[in-house]
C-alpha cells in the first residue's frame, strides 16, 4: 500500500491568499489512465481530477457527483442516473456515452485491466472479460446525452460505492483517440472533468502539479487553486522540509510517530487495510492441522508488536474485515464477526495446542519459513513473529524477507510456508475482503477451503444480495467460520501517522480506496 504526505521544493508553506497547498507522496504518480491505475498514488490523483456519478463522503456515504439523481429498480438490478450538465476541462460536455466508453474500454480484454473485476456486478461484465461476450453488451446503456441506464447480473448493495471509484469514472473518447498509446500519459494527453485538472507531469517527474479545474460544475467552491505534489521517500526528508515550511502535512515512520506524539499538528488515521498471515495448507500436513494454526495465532502478541515497534496508531486486527468499515444497526462488522481466540495471545493454550498437533502428526519438532518484503516494516514484522514462534516447543522458525514483486509471485505460486500479507478495502463493504477467501479465488495463497464458507459468500452475492439482514448474517457467519478454522492470522490494521500545518482545512481521508478528496480544503489565515 502507498502512503500520501505533502511537498513543494520551491515555496514556503502557502499564505490563506495563495490558497496553495503543498502535498508529499512516498512514491511518483505512476498513470493517469482510469482503465490501468491499480495504486494509491494514482488512485487519489485521479479523485480529485475526475468525478464519477458519485461522490465518496464521509462516513462510507456517496453524494450527487456528474448525476444529480438516480434511481434503482425494486429487484435491485437496474440504476438509472439523471446527469447533471457539465464539461471537461477542454470544454466538451461530459456526457453519458462517456460513462459507457470508459465502462467498455476497461473490461475490455484488450486493455488488460487489473481492476476490470470491479465491474463484474454489471450485465455480461466477467463474460466480456472472458472474451465469450462482445465489449457491446455491457450492461451500460447512454438514452441521450443526459440518462445513463445500467443492469447489473444480480443485485449489488454496495454499487453505489462502487461508482464513487475512480475505475468508474468517464472517459473522453475523441481525446483517447487523438492522443492513442499517449493517452494519460502526461498532463496534457489527457482531460478533467473534476474539481481540479493535472497541469504539470511528465509521466516520469518525481513532482505533479493540479489547478483548480475552472469547467469544473462546482467549481465555485473549490477554494484551493493549486496542489503541488513531490515524491519524497525518506521520512527525515520530508520532516525536514515539513519543519522548514516547504510541506503543509507529512507521514511519521520508523521512531518519528513517538517523538511527535505530543505535537500539537500530530494525527492518526486508521486505514481499513488490514495485515494477515496466509498459511500454505498444500505444504503438509502440519499446516493443514488447525491446533498448529491456533498455536501459530495464540503466540503473537499483536498489542507490543503495535505498542513498542509499529507506534503509528495501528490497531490489532479483530479479523481480516477492518474495523470501522462496514455497520449494520449502529454495530460494526468487525466487532460483530469477531471470534477473539483467533486473534489473541494465550501462550499456554498456544504451546499445549503446538504440542497436540506435533504428536498428532507424528513429530517431535518442526520448521518452517517465514516470508515478508524486505521493507523495513516487513523486516521488523519477520523478526518480531520470529521471536514470539520461538515460544512453541519444537519449532524453528527461519526469515526469508524478498523485495515486494518476488514475494508476490512466490506467494500466488505456493512458494511459502507461512507469508504475511495486506489487503486494503476498495470499497466500504466486507466483501472486499471475504471474497479472497473462496476455494477459486486467485487471492487465496494459502489455499484454505470451506464449503460452509463458500456457501455464504454465494448466498451473500446471490439468494440475499438484496436482504440487507440476512446479507450481512452471511458475510458475519463467513468471517466466523474463518476465524474458527484459522484459514489465515489476523495480525494488526494499518494506522497512519501524520504531521499536517494547523492552517490546513477541510481535508477529507477516506480509509478506502483514493485516501483523500481535497475539493473542500483551503488554507486558513
Amino acid at each position: 500500500m502507498l502512503l500520501a504526505a505533502c511537498g513543494s521544493s520551491s515555496s514556503n508553506t502557502s499564505s490563506a491568499k495563495d490558497q496553495e497547498l503543498n502535498w508529499m507522496e512516498n512514491s511518483s504518480l505512476p498513470s493517469m489512465d482510469i482503465s490501468k491505475a491499480t495504486d494509491v498514488v494514482s488512485g487519489e490523483t485521479m479523485n480529485n481530477t475526475g468525478e464519477g456519478l458519485l461522490r465518496a463522503g464521509k462516513d462510507n456515504k456517496v453524494s450527487m457527483g456528474v448525476a444529480k439523481s438516480y434511481s434503482k429498480s425494486k429487484d435491485g438490478k437496474t440504476y438509472t442516473f439523471n446527469l447533471r450538465k457539465s464539461k471537461w476541462s477542454n470544454g466538451d460536455p461530459v456526457t453519458a456515452k462517456d460513462f459507457v466508453y470508459s465502462w467498455q474500454r476497461t473490461v475490455n480484454p484488450k486493455t488488460a485491466s487489473q481492476y476490470a473485476y470491479l465491474l463484474a456486478p454489471v450485465k455480461n461484465a466477467n463474460a466480456i472479460m472472458k472474451g465469450k461476450e462482445a465489449v457491446s453488451n455491457l450492461g451500460i446503456k447512454a438514452q441521450g446525452s443526459h440518462k445513463l441506464v445500467v443492469t447489473l447480473d444480480k443485485a449489488t448493495s454496495y454499487f453505489p460505492s462502487l461508482v464513487a471509484s475512480p475505475t468508474f469514472f468517464p472517459q473522453n473518447k475523441s481525446v483517447a483517440d487523438k492522443y492513442g498509446k499517449k493517452y494519460a500519459t502526461t498532463a496534457q494527453a489527457n482531460v478533467y472533468n473534476g474539481p481540479f485538472k493535472l497541469t504539470y507531469w511528465t509521466g516520469t517527474s518525481d513532482n505533479w502539479t493540479l489547478s483548480k479545474n475552472p469547467t469544473y460544475w462546482n467549481a465555485k467552491n473549490v477554494k484551493l487553486k493549486k496542489i503541488n505534489f513531490k515524491t519524497i521517500k525518506e521520512p527525515q526528508t520530508a520532516l525536514s522540509q515539513y519543519q522548514s515550511g516547504k510541506l503543509d502535512a507529512t507521514y511519521l515512520s520508523g521512531q518519528q510517530p513517538k517523538n511527535y506524539k505530543n505535537n500539537k499538528d500530530y494525527v492518526e488515521r486508521k486505514s481499513a487495510g488490514t495485515f494477515y498471515l496466509e498459511i500454505n495448507q498444500k505444504k503438509d500436513n502440519m499446516l493443514r492441522n488447525k491446533k498448529a494454526r491456533q498455536a501459530l495465532s495464540m503466540a503473537i502478541n499483536r498489542n507490543q508488536f503495535i505498542n513498542k515497534i509499529l507506534q503509528d496508531g495501528s490497531t490489532p486486527a479483530k479479523g481480516v474485515v477492518a474495523s470501522d468499515l462496514a455497520s449494520y444497526k449502529g454495530k460494526d462488522f468487525a466487532s460483530v464477526a469477531n471470534v477473539p481466540s483467533a486473534s489473541t495471545q494465550d501462550l499456554a493454550q498456544a504451546k499445549k495446542l503446538w504440542k497436540q498437533a506435533l504428536k498428532e502428526t507424528g513429530r517431535k519438532n518442526y520448521s518452517l519459513t517465514f516470508m515478508a518484503d524486505d521493507t523495513p516494516a516487513g523486516k521488523s514484522a519477520a523478526e518480531f513473529i520470529q521471536s514470539q514462534w520461538a515460544k512453541l516447543p519444537g519449532l524453528k522458525v527461519t526469515n526469508q524477507n524478498l523485495p515486494f514483486k518476488t514475494r508476490l509471485s512466490r506467494s500466488q505460486n505456493g512458494q511459502f510456508d507461512v507469508v504475511a500479507t495486506a489487503w486494503g478495502a476498495d470499497f466500504p463493504d466486507p466483501i472486499s475482503f471475504l471474497q479472497l477467501f473462496t476455494s477459486d479465488n486467485s487471492y487465496n495463497n494459502g489455499k484454505w477451503k470451506s464449503a460452509a464458507y463458500n456457501q455464504d459468500i454465494a448466498n451473500a452475492n446471490g439468494k440475499d444480495a438484496n436482504n440487507d439482514a440476512a446479507r450481512w448474517n452471511d458475510l458475519v457467519d463467513a468471517q466466523k467460520t474463518l476465524l474458527k478454522d484459522q484459514g489465515v492470522i489476523p495480525f494488526y490494521q494499518q494506522g497512519k501517522a501524520q504531521l499536517v500545518k494547523s492552517n490546513v482545512k477541510g481535508l477529507i481521508y477516506f480509509p478506502t480506496g483514493a485516501n483523500w478528496d481535497f475539493s473542500k480544503t483551503y488554507i486558513a489565515k
